[in-house]
């Protein structure tokens, strides 16, 4: 469990612009800090658990954030992580420098004036953050005190904080530890003055015991080794209950980054195990390919959504920030041993047989990295994306073998990924999960994609007051209380193909 949370720790450092180890460091001085103030092995763990794992939420409403404050919303993450705990004014600056970065004047001034004037963001994308944190926590066999501890990840010690205001003791302990950590590793990376800075907020931000703990502790600063994070998790080790399940649980955190590719990884998972199958490989093999699928866009979260979410041509510099995404997304999963295996697969999806892909423009690629190659372009043409509408299956397939015959892809990939594609992917008869009627599937498929109440109602042909009531039942039924929760039950009961 700790190896697969290290992992994915450094996918929400690449997610909220911070240097890869800011989390397994954050980890690791929790788990001294919770320490020190005398913790049972029980609550250790679920302080390191939560203090590795806090921003999983992060890719909730990163297409918003960059929407709105017309920037990269990576960039804007990592310069606002550390006036995230001041005081308001620091907020505010940040906002102001960072805003329409690279824009005209009077598009910055229009930007900033926009988020003036709705004052109640920070706590919707708080809120967003930290329930869909909680929902993948639960999905990857975590305990209830880690996922109720994510539910209130934001929270302050004054009171001040997200999603509910808790104060003092009310907020988790294992917030508690893990707000004074990350920001004591993120000063330290800084340069700054750790204890002046935690002293600063001591009794605001923080608990003023943990702030404490950390003052007699004064850790030297360090970056935390794999070995090191592995050897301070409690003993027993905790072992992941259903590594399939907590792998689509990570293909679902790295989907959610755009509302143009949410359900992406799934489906090239069912693509590429399908295909494995009709091409006669074994069962290890097969399982090899579906899991390489769910894991192959982690990287995805590293890259801005002012690229992703672009509509028209990219430039040169941002083709080169998309070509890091599978090297990305190798370096995540050759930490864990688990998951290296994986890697050399899932990172060659974009590789070509004539040398035109990307990131290493290889050549020899073995039959799993063909077959992952193909169902990937397979899924993204059947899909809609920013510059173009989604295709019929018929034209991808087209596309594919057109792919073929001018060298790029592999002839029998692309034959038995069009077959698996003809395969239904939902058996006839299914219900829909929670009570659903297929009306509020509907709606809800269009809200997980990013679509307003009035751009739903256009595409159901209802009205706008009728989409809100049906939203009000979704978010009863299925238990949750933002948009990007929503998304992320559509995504987990794979609504959105």
């Amino acid at each position: 469990m700790t190896e697969l949370m290290g992992s994915l720790s450094l996918a929400t450092d690449l997610g909220t612009g911070q240097p890869l180890g800011h989390g397994l460091s954050t980890g690791l001085l929790a788990v001294s800090l919770a320490d020190a103030m005398g913790c049972e092995p029980d609550r250790l763990r679920s302080v390191q658990q939560v203090a590795m794992l806090r921003f999983i939420g992060c890719t909730s409403d990163a297409a918003d954030l960059a929407r709105a404050m017309g920037t990269d919303d990576v960039a804007f993450s990592a310069a606002f992580a550390p006036v995230f705990m001041g005081q308001p004014g620091e907020g505010v600056k940040v906002m102001f420098d960072t805003v329409g970065s690279g824009q005209s004047r009077p598009r910055r001034a229009m930007l900033f004036a926009r988020l003036l004037t709705d004052p109640g963001g920070t706590a919707r994308s708080m809120a967003s953050h930290c329930e869909v944190a909680s929902m993948l926590a639960v999905r990857l066999g975590l305990g209830p005190d880690v996922s109720q501890a994510l539910s209130h990840a934001y929270e302050r010690w004054d009171g001040k904080g997200f999603p509910d205001r808790l104060e003092g003791e009310e907020i988790p302990f294992e917030v508690r530890v893990a707000v004074v950590a990350r920001d004591a590793d993120l000063f330290a990376r800084l340069g700054e003055d750790v204890v002046a800075k935690l002293e600063s907020r001591r009794g605001r931000a923080y608990d003023p015991a943990v702030v404490d703990a950390y003052i007699g502790l004064r850790p030297p600063h360090r970056e935390a080794e794999w070995q090191a994070i592995l050897d301070a998790e409690p003993r027993p080790i905790a072992y992941v209950d259903d590594i399939d399940r907590a792998l689509t649980a990570l293909a679902d955190f790295a989907d959610l980054k755009s509302t143009w590719t949410r359900g992406h990884s799934p489906r090239v998972a069912e693509l590429a195990h399908g295909a494995g199958q009709i091409a006669g490989e074994d069962a290890e093999t097969c399982r090899r390919l579906r899991r390489a699928g769910l894991v192959h866009d982690v990287g995805r979260v590293g890259i801005g959504n002012d690229i992703w979410d672009k509509p028209g041509p990219l430039a040169t510099a941002e083709w080169e920030q998309i070509r890091l995404h599978p090297y990305h997304t190798e370096r995540i999963l050759s930490r864990c041993a688990a998951l290296a295996h994986l890697g050399a697969s899932a990172c060659s999806h974009h590789e070509r047989l004539d040398g035109s892909g990307y990131p290493r423009q290889a050549e020899a690629l073995n039959g799993e990295a063909n077959l992952l190659a193909t169902a990937d372009v397979l899924a993204a043409l059947t899909a809609a994306r920013p510059h173009r509408p989604a295709m019929t299956l018929e034209d991808a397939a087209r596309v594919l073998t057109t792919e073929a015959d001018q060298g790029r892809l592999d002839r029998r990939a692309v034959s038995h990924v069009i077959e698996a594609a003809g395969l239904s992917p939902t058996p006839p008869g299914t219900t829909n999960p929670a009570g659903l009627t297929d009306r509020e599937v509907a709606v809800l498929r269009l809200l997980a994609r990013g679509s307003t109440n009035r751009q739903v109602g256009d595409a159901l042909f209802i009205s706008p007051k009728t989409v809100g009531r049906h939203v009000e039942n979704i978010y009863a039924k299925i238990g949750v209380s933002t948009r990007a929760g929503a998304a992320i039950f559509a995504m987990e009961h794979r609504l959105l193909t």
